[in-house]
């Protein structure tokens, strides 16, 4: 590849260029687009992508007639937002951060199991309040979790979630009785019959046209009253909603919830008075240094494409995700 390759590099409103791109500068002609219009005038002359904000809506609106692109990169596991159909129907590869935020959303669903077992949210409120109460807390080894996904996220989830005693199934698209990291994998066409057995319901799974509201009042009556709900996954996979009703009517225990079908979440949203449900700002894998981090692989994965060789996570865009190996 005799020229200078141009890449176009997608970020929220108003940001500048995700830390660590210097290396780049000699090699690339690198183009910032954080706005409608910059994303507009670079598209057409980029030939590469680098999508560094995952929410973004834009790629639709400015699509242009004509383009050079041979390569698209997200900086995150999900690709949803990129699923657009000039995109999906094309020939043109693209490929996700899968591999960067595994272990920090596993260490994520760890602490948010023992949040609930051990009740540690009621302990920080007494503490505010100067309020000695003892109570009894649960134990978490020998529960029993289903993680609804079971690729490198819901993968790293389980293992985590064995060490520290848990037995961990799972749900992908098709069955396996014998599995490294799961006890079993069930397939997703039984999701409801999986669901009675487990005591936290963890969402793992991409956002796909198989996934999206897949836990709706159905789901919600199929789990047991004393189970909780995790999702790290994607909010639409969660009909809203449904998740209210079930939490107002003790359908479910209790549910943690780090992505939604609307972000931000709005303030005067009724998930945020909920006693029995803990919010965060879809921040489940985001560690310190994660960004650079991010950015460290996409500049691996350049070189590679550079020098003719072959892509790592290259996603099947018919499903929506890498497929495993």
């Amino acid at each position: 590849m005799g020229e200078t390759p141009v890449i176009a590099v997608v970020t929220a409103a108003e940001e500048s260029w995700p830390p660590g791109l210097q290396p780049l500068e000699s090699e690339a002609r690198l183009l910032l687009c954080n706005d409608r219009d910059s994303l507009q005038r670079h598209l057409p002359e980029a030939d590469i992508l680098m999508v560094a904000d995952f929410r973004t809506d834009l790629l639709e609106d400015v699509w242009p007639g004509e383009h050079r692109l041979r390569w698209i990169h997200a900086t995150s596991a999900g690709v949803d937002a990129l699923m657009i159909p000039p995109i999906r129907d094309s020939n043109i590869p693209v490929t996700n951060a899968r591999g960067v935020f595994d272990r920090p959303i596993a260490e994520f669903v760890l602490g948010q199991i023992l949040n609930f077992a051990k009740d540690f949210q009621n302990s920080f409120r007494y503490q505010q309040q100067h309020e000695w109460r003892h109570r009894d807390t649960e134990r978490i080894e020998g529960k029993q979790v289903l993680v609804v996904g079971a690729g490198s996220i819901g993968r790293q989830i389980a293992r985590l979630l064995r060490a520290a005693g848990l037995k961990v199934d799972g749900i992908a698209r098709s069955a396996r009785d014998s599995d490294p990291d799961f006890g079993r994998v069930h397939a997703s066409g039984s999701l409801l019959r999986q669901l009675p057995e487990a005591d936290y319901v963890v969402i793992a799974a991409p956002l796909t046209d198989d996934t999206r509201g897949l836990f709706g009042p159905e789901a919600f009556d199929a789990m047991r009253e004393d189970a909780r709900l995790i999702n790290i996954g994607r909010g639409p996979i969660v009909q809203t909603d449904a998740l209210v009703a079930a939490l107002k009517a003790g359908r479910i225990a209790g549910a943690a919830l780090d992505v939604f079908e609307q972000e931000p979440l709005p303030a005067n949203h009724p998930l945020w008075d909920q006693p029995n449900v803990i919010i965060s700002a879809h921040m489940a894998g985001d560690v310190v240094g994660w960004r650079k981090t991010l950015t460290e692989q996409f500049i691996e994965n350049f070189r590679r494409w550079k020098s003719g060789g072959k892509l790592h996570n290259v996603v099947d865009k018919a499903r929506g995700y890498v497929p495993p190996a």
